[in-house]
């Protein structure tokens, strides 16, 4: 009989398969073998003891590893478990404590800064308005802020019923949440239902004149070069003219923006006036706050009410019967005052004719001229001011430590809230020369964007809220900033807490860097325009439409094949 050439792979001499190796099995288990040699593998697993147990094993391991691959997350040893339990338990006591410090901090905020000005600003006749609300919200320039705001009310209302709806919507029958939506939609249209306002007059031309034995019910608007006013006003007058002289009895307000206003009559409310200059000689029975060049208040004139003034020289030789708050050049006090003064001007001078009851505290360049025959309660408190660098006061300092523990705060509640946005901000911050060329446009694109839209009246609601988030964005930039260059010390890490240990780390070294002399705000603008591009870039990317990885591609027509083409070895029919 003729002789083979070779022996079969892996078959002994006798013709007997040789023992199998771990290849052969993992490729047999991996089914990469074909029919025939699947077979031959077979028979001898099932004859060799050896090899069945060898091939049981690497199937086992394939197994296994399978499905360590397709698990999301690998379960932690019981060590790590408790340890990951006690410290998802102290979490409470840190975010209490985190909490605890935000509450102080804005109480101290509040009690230092914003309570002293409320009362300064309750003195001068705002009590529970402000001037923005009276000019815009009731009416001076626009009827209709009052509806839109109502509108918005109802908007706000009908969004959290809807949310309540959906909220209670397992626990309620059908009818009973048509009846919950029935009963929010009435209310909602009855509180849409506006109020009778006021009536409005309005009076234009070269010029006004209100004469004595005419009266105006409501609000009065004038809009003329020259104003006068001798009759009565029942409600609050508006004055937008050149020159204006009240001689009537006004039992409003009066707000004016003209050049040169006089005011002789008698006005129960306040005097509110952006002017050059202002001269009283008649009462005004609450305050007066002014924006002028001069005022002169003459022996006639009285104040019940207090005086918060912005002025380059105030003349007062009439009465006034509470507290004066002076900011500008040159007061000179020659009447009574029934409370305390508070200036801080060039030159501060107190004639012989002058009683001040209340205390004097006085910070200006120049020393104060005070006469001897002047009746006051107490000597004037001077301080002279001092130009001093911000740099060289203790103070700044401290606040900056304040400043960089409000950072990481506000860093550490955005991280918990966002974390998958914080880490693709912190991502694209990486790519700085995008991020910085993108932070040049939005910084100052999206405010002039804002302001545009605030004139328009759709867009007053889009505008104020793009405002406030462009000004939030300036402290978040910060924070990604600093969040990147704690990696570039510590490493970079995917992880919620190990990347919030690398923001506070970089959050410190970003501020003492911002108070560094010269070049601190340098710094710090560039920090901002680097940190608002990366915010923007993860705001780009996360409102792209993404691809899902699942989805079958589009089948793309091939073109036909020319003739006489041969496809494995043979010619297509």
């Amino acid at each position: 009989m003729k002789e083979t050439d070779n022996p079969p792979e892996d078959l002994s001499r006798d013709g007997a398969m040789d023992h199998l190796d771990e290849m052969t099995c993992l490729l047999y288990v991996e089914r990469q073998l074909d029919r025939a040699r699947a077979q031959e593998v077979s028979a001898h697993a099932q004859d060799c003891n050896q090899c069945r147990v060898l091939l049981r094993a690497v199937e086992r391991e394939t197994r296994l590893l399978t499905r360590a691959m397709l698990e999301d997350e690998e379960a932690l040893p019981a060590r790590l478990a408790q340890f990951q339990e006690r410290a998802r338990r102290s979490m409470q006591w840190i975010w209490g404590l985190a909490f605890g410090l935000a509450a102080t901090g804005v109480y101290a905020l509040y009690t230092g800064y914003v309570e002293p000005w409320q009362q300064r600003l309750d003195q001068a006749g705002f009590g529970g308005s402000n001037l923005l609300s009276l000019l815009i919200f009731q009416g001076a320039f626009w009827k209709g802020w009052q509806s839109m705001i109502t509108l918005l009310e109802v908007l706000a209302l009908l969004t959290l019923g809807g949310f309540t709806v959906a909220f209670f919507r397992r626990r309620l029958r059908r009818g009973s949440a048509l009846a919950m939506v029935l009963a929010g939609f009435c209310g909602a249209v009855a509180l849409a239902i506006p109020q009778a306002a006021a009536a409005s007059e309005f009076r234009r031309g070269d010029t006004t004149e209100i004469g004595q034995s005419e009266t105006v019910k409501g609000d009065l608007f004038i809009f003329s070069h020259h104003a006068r006013v001798d009759g009565t006003v029942e409600g609050d007058l508006y004055i937008f003219a050149k020159d204006a002289s009240v001689s009537g009895h006004v039992k409003g307000d009066i707000i004016s923006f003209v050049q040169s206003l006089r005011v002789s009559g008698d006005v129960n409310g306040n005097i509110r006036s952006f002017a050059n200059n202002l001269t009283l000689s008649g009462t005004v029975s609450r305050n007066v706050l002014i924006f002028a060049e001069v005022m002169n208040v003459e022996s006639s004139g009285k104040i019940e009410g207090s005086v918060t003034s912005f002025l380059q020289s105030l003349n007062l030789d009439g009465r006034l019967g509470r507290d004066l708050l002076f900011f500008g050049g040159n007061p000179h006090i020659g009447g009574a005052v029934g409370g305390g003064i508070r200036a801080k001007a060039d030159k501060l001078s107190i004639a012989s004719g002058a009683e001040v009851k209340g205390s004097i505290y006085y910070e200006g360049n120049n020393p104060p001229e005070v006469s001897s025959e002047a009746k006051l309660a107490s000597a004037v408190d001077y301080h002279k001011i001092q130009r001093k660098q911000k740099y060289e006061e203790s103070g700044y300092y401290v606040w900056q430590v304040i400043w960089a523990a409000a950072f990481v705060l506000f860093g550490l509640v955005l991280f918990r809230l966002m974390p998958q946005f914080s880490q693709d901000a912190v991502t694209d911050a990486e790519r700085y020369g995008a991020s910085v060329g993108l932070g040049v446009l939005v910084f100052f694109a999206v405010p002039i964007a804002a302001i545009v839209a605030c004139v328009t009246v759709v867009g007053l609601f889009i505008g104020i809220s793009t405002c406030f988030l462009w000004y939030a964005s300036l402290y978040y930039a910060q924070i990604i900033v600093g969040t990147v260059v704690g990696q570039w010390i510590m490493g970079h890490t995917r992880e919620t807490w190990p990347l919030i240990g690398r923001m506070a780390i970089g959050v410190v070294l970003v501020r003492l860097a911002t108070t560094i002399p010269h070049i601190g705000g340098w710094i710090k603008f560039a920090a901002i325009l680097w940190g608002v591009g990366a915010i923007s870039l993860a705001i780009y990317r996360r409102f792209q439409p993404s691809i899902a990885p699942g989805l079958p591609s589009t089948p793309v027509a091939s073109p036909p094949l020319p003739p006489n083409t041969v496809i494995g070895g043979a010619q297509p029919a």
